[in-house]
């Protein structure tokens, strides 16, 4: 039985839904971002348990298509921007397509939809909040980020950080309170 929880987007997350299963005796055979996969079918009361232990950590089953089809999208983004080492060799709505095997634009409009933000926006902010994160780290210079994390150019993606932050890096960088977001609130 395949389950898809809504705002499991960290290994963390992914720990502790493995904890809750295991409190519960579920068996699973696979927990990843955003999806466990159950070894057995779960009774009614296992599932009211399972709602009630996810809703305590903040997170929550997901039960209608569509929903279940955009957290697959904002998963397959978050892995590939925040826990990949680099970002997909293609563009972003090719790579989406390719991975959950649906037309594109029908994806974009179900996302648009569901967020109200555009898989472009998404992808966008992600990618800012990930530049946050290894200035904050300090070990890359702002042209490695650049190439790490695919941007065209340098100025490309000071053009996008100051868009979305007010900043431009190197303001950012200066910083001595940086704000930076969890994955759940971008």
């Amino acid at each position: 039985m395949i389950l898809h929880v809504k705002f499991m987007v960290c290994y963390r997350c992914k720990l502790m839904v493995i904890e809750e299963l295991k409190k519960l005796g579920i068996r699973y055979s696979t927990v990843e971002l955003g999806m466990i996969e159950t070894q057995d079918s779960i009774t009614l009361e296992q599932m009211e348990a399972l709602k009630s232990g996810l809703h305590s950590l903040e997170l929550e089953l997901i039960e209608d298509k569509k929903s279940v089809l955009v957290e697959k999208i904002k998963g397959i983004i978050i892995k590939s921007i925040h826990y990949s080492d680099a970002p997909p060799k293609q563009n972003y709505s090719d790579f989406i397509s390719e991975e959950l095997g649906y037309d594109y634009a029908y994806l974009s409009h179900m996302f648009s939809e569901v967020k109200g933000t555009t898989i472009q926006q998404f992808v966008a902010l992600h990618r800012v909040e990930r530049v946050k994160e290894l200035i904050n780290y300090d070990e890359l210079t702002l042209s490695e980020i650049a190439y790490k994390l695919s941007y065209s150019s340098l100025a490309h993606l000071s053009n996008q950080f100051k868009k979305h932050t007010g900043f431009s890096p190197s303001c950012y960088k200066q910083l001595e309170y940086k704000s930076k977001k969890s994955l759940v609130e971008v």
